[in-house]
């Protein structure tokens, strides 16, 4: 964060001092986690039922920080008093980018895919100057400021994922850092038991391109009709990225090498150039499109996008993170997170992985489904018979529609198998895997990640597969 002072940070979040120096200087980072809180930083202490931040007030002064922005005096700590410890964070972080007028900031939002697109844009902006981007998906109210608040005077470059649990949301984190930028990926069906409809969701989306200055950029997805409407609801420059004919980037001549790993031309206004992702999975030359889309807007030159295209690589963990085994077996651990539409995606890359051995799929849960839960369910179990995986693995009660969608598919070929939770999935795979088999892992948050982390520790251990 750049410096300020303890009377700049009350000015900018509302709150009055306590035991405090007005002229003494916040020089370190903003941090909720009292351990992380060392010399000179602000500790944002948050009240909870469990585990109350003030309770470690002291401990973060004693550790060096500066003082204490919280909603409750502690005695002998310095303090910003503040009514909402995490509204007073979001005005402190509006403040911080204010006061930054050489940044520029790139929201991004979708369905699916934010994470890992968020990664390949900061991947290419670190090309052209400082970049600050959050780790993992921490796109909510606390990660957005919290990554904002990171940027400091050298920072030229932003990348921030907003995510959203209904309609608002997204409106709220444009509020906190307004984007010059912004890229909506997709509008799926993800979250649909918060949201209530996909047109709620697609509305929550757009709250991104109307955040936009009249001189910003909406960077839209052409593939997606839902997305490419709302070219309609910004009054900024639009550029469209996709494979259809009317996108200014478009991806022609995809080709999918034995590891799903993606080539194709990049056509733009400039020219046309070879690209050759490392990244496995057919929809990443998508995610790909919409990066190459805002760096070439920031300057970068069609011959050296093109390279760095294919340069970028995984940031974030558990998404399409692709390793083989010494015995032979090849594991997809995509087990951060699940909705219908990114496992499609994933068991696309399953099925254009399999070479000699069996396409073996171990799915889970999706969650936040709503009305759709069982709908949704049953058109994965559906999808991975019709592309013929040979085994699938079905994990816990409540995904127990993927079992019968795959069961129903008459002229299938493979067999599923509902098992009762991660370790029976486990033992399962230890006895049935064999060399030239590639397992996909694929799940909400339901501990899907333990059968991963499993078969990598056999591969670590040098345990064996039938």
């Amino acid at each position: 964060m750049i410096p300020l002072t303890l009377a700049e940070v009350a000015g900018a979040v509302g709150g009055r001092l306590v035991a405090a120096d007005p002229a003494a200087r916040v020089t370190g980072p903003v941090e909720f986690d009292s351990r992380k809180a060392g010399p000179g930083a602000l500790f944002v202490a948050f009240p909870g039922e469990k585990v109350d931040g003030h309770d470690y007030a002291a401990a973060a002064v004693a550790a060096g920080a500066v003082a204490v922005l919280g909603t409750r005096e502690v005695p002998g700590v310095p303090m910003v008093l503040v009514g909402d410890a995490l509204d007073a964070m979001g005005r402190l972080a509006r403040a911080v980018v204010d006061r930054l007028p050489a940044l520029t900031v790139i929201g991004l939002t979708g369905s699916s895919g934010k994470t890992t697109t968020k990664d390949l844009i900061a991947q290419l902006t670190a090309r052209l100057g400082p970049t600050v981007a959050p780790p993992g998906s921490f796109n909510n109210e606390l990660g957005h400021p919290w990554t904002a608040l990171q940027a400091d005077a050298d920072t030229r470059f932003l990348v921030l994922e907003k995510g959203a649990r209904g309609v608002g949301h997204v409106r709220y984190l444009c509020e906190v850092v307004p984007p010059r930028i912004s890229v909506v990926l997709n509008v799926g069906v993800a979250h649909l038991g918060e949201f209530g409809s996909v047109e709620n969701i697609a509305l929550a989306k757009g709250e991104l391109v109307e955040s936009l200055p009249a001189d910003g950029l909406a960077v839209l997805n052409a593939d997606d009709p839902l997305v490419d409407a709302m070219a309609a609801r910004t009054a900024a420059r639009v550029v469209r990225y996709g494979e259809a004919a009317h996108a200014d980037l478009r991806a022609v001549d995809v080709t999918l090498d034995g590891r799903g790993r993606a080539a194709y031309t990049l056509v733009t206004p400039e020219g046309s150039a070879a690209v050759r992702l490392g990244l496995t999975g057919r929809h990443q030359v998508s995610n790909s499109l919409a990066a190459a889309a805002v760096a070439r807007e920031l300057g970068m030159p069609l011959a050296e996008l093109a390279g760095a295209l294919g340069e970028l690589g995984l940031v974030s963990t558990r998404r399409m993170d692709v390793f083989d085994r010494p015995d032979g077996v090849t594991v997809i651990d995509d087990s951060y997170n699940a909705n219908p539409a990114s496992t499609a995606v994933a068991l696309r890359a399953l099925a254009g992985m399999r070479g000699a051995g069996r396409a073996v799929a171990v799915l889970g849960y999706m969650a936040e489904l709503g009305e759709y839960e069982r709908q949704g369910h049953l058109e994965v179990g559906r999808l991975a018979a019709e592309l013929g995986v040979d085994r699938l693995l079905v994990v816990g009660e409540p995904a127990a529609p993927i079992h019968e969608g795959a069961t129903a598919v008459e002229d299938w070929g493979g067999g599923s198998v509902l098992l009762t939770d991660q370790a029976a999935a486990v033992e399962v795979l230890r006895s049935e895997l064999r060399a030239g088999d590639v397992v996909l892992v694929k799940g909400s948050r339901y501990r899907t990640w333990e059968v991963a982390d499993a078969l990598r520790a056999d591969a670590t251990d040098g345990g064996a597969a039938a």
